[in-house]
């Protein structure tokens, strides 16, 4: 058996919202272990002067828990 956690997060590109997702996710797994998965909860692009300035996605992520399914 295993346990997960979901955490959200937000993560913005300059260039795209697929760039925005990947910088976050890899961000993310710089300090946390074990992330199996990204739910796009929500997209946002900033608008300057009529242009799209930046991209943002919030997302969950879900992480398997270190130990999870040994037996203690």
């Amino acid at each position: 058996m295993s346990v997960a956690k979901n955490i959200e997060i937000t993560s913005t590109s300059p260039s795209s919202f697929e760039d925005a997702i990947e910088k976050g996710i890899s961000r993310a797994s710089k300090t946390i272990k074990n992330v199996r998965g990204a739910w796009i909860k929500d997209q946002k692009i900033n608008i300057d002067n009529g242009k799209a300035t930046e991209y943002q996605v919030a997302m969950i992520l879900t992480f398997v828990l270190d130990g999870a399914g040994d037996d203690e």
